[in-house]
């Protein structure tokens, strides 16, 4: 018999038992649902949370002693590490202010224009950034998060362009809003303000002029970013005049490609252990299609006989009843895969609706979910499917194929 016919004669005999046949698809569909979920959703969350750290953050390199680093030295660490494409000091200021009875504490970053941007983790929603003008002259522009415009101005949506923003007895000139959620939820006691350095350098920083909190450098394109992690923390060593054996608590350099290394570890162990757990139901379903063929051989145990008589071989008989295995787990892999999708997508609908990725953000920020489907998923599911059929329906095809053919015809 060619495939053709097997496959016509697999699909006749499980018609005969829709009942039967549809529970055993239904473990098969439950299993690789899971699996193709499960998967999806895990490398959904991975390629948000890496998308949210920014475009070049595998190039980011962030740098910081136990003392404030000085604007020379930061001069200095771009001309000695050649690997350093830029580099730049970053200000850390805080305030207090009072709205409505309410007192609120005002957290103040100060950064500049091209350094939002290297990052790529500030996303406007309204407004722009600071010009060069703006920093150079240190004015008293912000740049405000989504969650602060309903802490301070009391409505999420209100228009805040070129209103007024109190910090300590200063006011700033909101040129921007970003989409971060910081102070948005629960919380009318706390948010976040990006400024120009020099802004914050005057008044709301207790570091003196041309001090900064750390530096934050991109490394070339091309370079090793461990290698440029080891550069610049022995030229920082080498201009402050640090012992070798007081690096290590005097500086310390971490490269975002490090987290991001560690973050996709973590999620590739978790995705392989919820998929190991989703695959104890493949198991359950693969024993019941085990189950089912047995049932099958012992109903056609007469059938069985009359094919031999008329020529049928052993290897026929293996293949006729490997065949309707293959066929129920490739037809609960299929609609498995397509449930494991629908799955995936209303449980990301969900989260996203719901916010529940939000602490996530690498900026507070609202969080857009999606699963992470591919190829090699879909791949994988129809490959256990089919391996699960040849698995669990071969002992039941060879039991099928080893009977006495005389006994198969006595058989009432």
């Amino acid at each position: 018999m060619n495939v053709r016919d097997l496959l016509r004669e697999a699909l006749r005999a499980l018609e005969a038992n829709r009942g039967r046949t549809l529970l055993t698809v239904l473990g098969i569909v439950i299993g690789i649902a899971a699996v193709i979920a499960m998967t999806s959703l895990i490398g959904g969350v991975q390629q948000t949370l890496l998308s949210g750290l920014g475009l070049n953050a595998a190039r980011m390199v962030q740098i910081g002693t136990s003392s404030p680093l000085r604007e020379t030295d930061i001069e200095k660490l771009g001309k000695l590490v050649g690997s350093i494409e830029f580099i730049e000091g970053t200000l850390s200021g805080f305030g207090e202010t009072n709205v409505d009875d309410r007192q609120i504490s005002i957290s103040v970053t100060g950064t500049s224009a091209h350094m939002l941007e290297m990052t790529g983790q500030v996303k406007l929603t309204e407004g722009r950034l600071f010009n060069a003008q703006e920093e150079a002259s240190g004015a008293r522009v912000a740049i405000i998060e989504r969650g602060g415009v309903k802490t301070y101005f009391s409505k999420p949506d209100a228009d805040v362009i070129g209103k007024q923003v109190k910090v300590g007895n200063e006011s700033y000139t909101i040129v921007g809003v970003a989409d971060a959620a910081s102070g948005g939820v629960g919380n009318d006691s706390y948010m976040n303000l990006i400024m120009p350095v020099k802004t914050v350098a005057r008044g709301l920083s207790w570091l003196p002029q041309g001090s900064f909190d750390q530096a934050i450098a991109f490394v070339r394109e091309g370079v090793d970013v461990e290698t440029a992690v080891s550069d610049i923390k022995g030229a920082l060593a080498k201009t402050q005049r640090v012992p070798e054996d007081e690096i290590d608590d005097y500086i310390w350099v971490y490269s975002m490609k490090a987290q991001i290394d560690s973050l996709k570890s973590f999620t590739m162990a978790f995705q392989l252990i919820t998929g190991a757990v989703a695959g104890i139901s493949l198991l359950v379903g693969g024993i019941g299609i085990m189950n089912m063929m047995l049932t099958n051989v012992t109903e056609r145990i007469r059938e069985i006989g009359v094919r031999r008589a008329l020529g049928a071989r052993g290897r026929d008989i293996t293949r006729q009843f490997l065949m309707e295995s293959i066929a129920i787990c490739v037809l609960g892999g299929i609609i498995g895969t397509v449930m494991g999708y629908l799955v995936a997508w209303g449980i990301a609908i969900v989260v996203t609706n719901m916010g529940l990725l939000q602490s996530l953000s690498a900026n507070g920020g609202s969080v857009t979910f999606a699963p992470a489907f591919s190829f090699v998923t879909v791949a994988l599911a129809v490959g256990i499917s089919v391996a699960i059929g040849v698995l669990f329906g071969f002992y039941p095809a060879r039991r099928a194929a080893r009977l006495d053919p005389v006994e198969c015809l006595r058989y009432q």
